[in-house]
């Protein structure tokens, strides 16, 4: 049993997994950097200390620190949330060689899915369709370039160990290529310590959809059905939906089972994600495994009605999952947005003093926040200020009940992307469900430039 659990995270999902750790009568434990000390996580824990400069170096990354914490504080496991250490197998080792339990899969399966390079041949491995590319890491833009002439522009470079966008480029000729395998394969290994990079093709037109997974550690897998995350920008998501309002329900079912069948090869245990490029004929591609909880985890949650906090605890503690394929039931749709303190037309992040903080609220609203009025949002850490969330009975309400809850929330003393959030969502090709990963390059941005000119 699990009785006392340390949160290695900040933010919106150390306040997420300490409300489920309340419900469940667990002490909670968090760990907070000096930018962090009045932040909303840290008064909600049972107990809380400080791990150091804002630095997430010398804070959030700091495992030694972490753990330490941990023992003296006498946790029975660490939650890991999102980012940071989330996806770390020599972290998940260390935890255990401290007898402390690690919320997630063994730090094997983390290390095979942390590689796009691994993870893609475990996939081909498993059956799982992949998108035409490289099957190893690619040395240099000469080699580069050879293989592009195989596959084919436009090209998407990426990082083997990369995630939330970083090391990732569209290329759509040799030149472009040749300055961006360079500067990429650097910006990897100042963020992950590991330069290599792998090239696939980019489909068109694609969506950008994943299956929510929960599996025991007594071989049993389940999926709970999929989420629509195709706007993006920067190669991050900003809105996302389930269920995807494109794919047929014969192609949601065979996406299901594919992704249960990939994490039963795998041995995998807890709550993790597989996504898919999926082309406009429905035909799905393996992109990546996230091997952690999602921050677009909340959507599931409200068609499903499961908490999967609540689940990655239970099978962290060895129990197994009460209920099957047949009994986890799809109801109603929801949607969430990301809110970001950034600019909402050049994207770059807008730290700063909150002064006004006002959250929609109703019974089919839900509200995942990191901030509070009158706090400071820094420039150290991603720039998201929380989540809204909300459920309808069918896509349509969904979407008008979004638009009630954007017009109230209300942030002053910073910009944000709300006002991004209200066109997207009131734009009539999102009302179509014509969401793919091209949206905000098709239709946000001509919008912008056309209103200004």
């Amino acid at each position: 049993m699990i009785n006392k659990l340390l949160i290695a995270n900040r933010g919106e999902i150390a306040t997420r997994v300490i409300r489920t750790c309340k419900k469940l009568n667990i002490k909670t434990v968090a760990v907070y950097s000096e930018a962090d000390q009045k932040a909303p996580f840290v008064l909600m824990a049972d107990e809380s200390f400080l791990l150091g400069p804002a630095r997430v170096q010398d804070s959030y990354l700091n495992a030694k620190k972490i753990i330490s914490i941990a023992q003296e504080s006498g946790v029975d496991a660490i939650h890991p949330g999102y980012g940071f250490l989330s996806e770390n197998g020599e972290f998940a080792n260390k935890c255990e060689q401290a007898g402390i339990q690690f919320i997630g899969p063994s730090a094997e399966v983390m290390e095979k899915m942390g590689s796009k390079i691994a993870a893609r041949q475990a996939m081909e491995n498993a059956g799982v369709p992949v998108v035409p590319g490289t099957d190893g890491a690619v040395v240099s833009s000469d080699e580069a370039i050879e293989i592009a002439g195989d596959i084919g522009y436009p090209i998407m470079l990426k990082a083997s160990a990369g995630g939330g966008g970083i090391g990732m480029q569209v290329v759509n000729s040799d030149d472009e290529l040749i300055k961006a395998f360079e500067s990429n394969s650097k910006r990897a290994q100042s963020f992950f310590g590991d330069g290599a990079m792998f090239m696939e093709k980019k489909l068109d037109h694609a969506r950008h959809i994943e299956i929510q997974l929960l599996a025991d550690s007594h071989g049993k897998a389940i999926h709970l059905f999929d989420r629509e995350c195709s706007i993006q920008r920067r190669n991050q998501k900003v809105v996302e939906e389930a269920p995807s309002p494109f794919i047929s329900d014969k192609t949601r079912i065979q996406m299901g089972k594919v992704a249960v069948k990939a994490a039963e090869s795998l041995g995998y245990t807890s709550a993790g994600t597989i996504e898919f490029l999926v082309d406009e004929q429905e035909n799905y591609y393996f992109l990546e495994m996230n091997t952690r909880i999602q921050v677009e985890h909340p959507i599931t949650e409200e068609i499903t009605g499961l908490d999967i906090v609540e689940q990655q605890i239970h099978i962290a503690e060895g129990k197994k999952l009460t209920f099957g394929q047949s009994d986890v039931k799809m109801d109603g749709h929801a949607i969430e947005v990301r809110v970001y303190a950034e600019d909402p037309v050049a994207f770059f992040p807008s730290p700063g003093h909150i002064s006004e903080f006002k959250l929609p609220n109703g019974t089919h609203v839900r509200n995942e926040v990191a901030v509070t009025e009158n706090a400071d949002v820094t420039p150290y850490y991603d720039p998201m200020i929380g989540k809204l969330i909300v459920k309808g009975s069918d896509r349509n309400e969904a979407i008008t009940l979004l638009k009630e809850a954007l017009l109230t929330y209300k942030i002053e003393g910073i910009k944000t992307n709300i006002p991004m959030l209200k066109q997207v969502i009131d734009h009539e090709e999102f009302k179509k469900g014509n969401t793919t990963t091209a949206f905000v390059d098709m239709f946000y941005l001509p919008l912008i430039k056309n209103r200004r000119s």
